[in-house]
């Protein structure tokens, strides 16, 4: 595995990006040479303001179509201009991409191998209900009535360090064991279903696989056990369960103090490759 870069070279300082984007029409957040991506994005913006080429590193890799609320990534900016850069980089970067603050950072600030947790969301308006058009980018529609109950007593069976290879798309020569922290849901107001979910780390598809495995169940297609025993065959089911993008929002990522910064990362390195959804 390759090494992360620990410190900022000279003439550098580390900050801290937080954003906010609609990823309907992006093919993710890793770069791409023939197709539009956050990262791409954002840093065609840095090499417009700086007039050089500046790598960032991401908390989440978010899969195409795929939102975030309050996604975290580092870059190395040069020590000589840190003037008003997200209002700078706002005036450049479309609209579908909000800089929400940069901030200085400490030297061996990581976002990726650093967070000690991600968030995630997930919306879905059951029973065939109505979407506003306004709301209809990050809601996935469902036509039969859920029932929470049965959903979050399969989502507590879940909770835990477990091997999520079924839940996942398999990556060689990586680790599948994830430590699921919070998976529950609710209706709001409006009677919207929003699915709450954090862990250390996720894998590809393995957020996604999860609400479409809980759906079946919410709508008595399945005993709640099942979600378990699907984890404990390793046996990856159906493509179908994978639910749709739109619906999942990347909410936030947790830090440890500046002060175990370098800890975590070398905590972080030893227990697996780097690979998340």
């Amino acid at each position: 595995m390759n090494q992360p870069t620990l410190k900022p070279e000279s003439g550098f300082f580390r900050a801290r990006i937080t954003l906010a984007y609609d990823g309907t029409d992006f093919f993710g957040w890793g770069k791409q040479s023939d197709r539009r991506t956050i990262q791409g994005e954002l840093e065609n913006a840095l090499f417009t303001l700086f007039q050089q080429r500046l790598e960032t590193v991401v908390a989440g890799r978010t899969d195409a179509g795929v939102h975030a609320s309050n996604q975290v990534c580092h870059v190395d900016l040069p020590e000589n201009d840190f003037t008003d850069i997200a209002y700078r980089l706002n005036r450049i970067l479309s609209d579908e991409i909000r800089i929400k603050s940069v901030d200085r950072a400490p030297d061996d600030f990581h976002a990726r191998f650093g967070a000690l947790r991600r968030h995630y969301i997930y919306k879905i308006k059951d029973g065939n209900g109505f979407i506003e058009p306004t709301a209809r980018l990050d809601i996935a529609p469902w036509y039969r009535d859920l029932d929470l109950d049965s959903m979050n007593e399969a989502a507590a069976t879940l909770i835990g360090e477990n091997d999520f290879f079924s839940y996942a798309r398999y990556r060689e020569n990586s680790t599948t064991i994830r430590d699921l922290q919070c998976f529950y849901f609710e209706r709001d107001e409006n009677g919207l279903i929003i699915a709450h979910i954090s862990a250390d780390a996720f894998l590809y598809n393995m957020v996604r696989s999860l609400i479409g495995t809980m759906v079946y169940i919410g709508e008595g297609r399945f005993p709640a056990n099942w979600a378990r025993e699907i984890l404990e065959k390793r046996e990856r089911p159906s493509d179908s369960l994978v639910f749709p993008a739109k619906g999942l929002t990347f909410s936030g990522v947790d830090y440890p103090a500046d002060s175990e910064l370098s800890a975590r990362i070398l905590k972080t390195m030893a227990v697996r490759e780097v690979e998340e959804e």
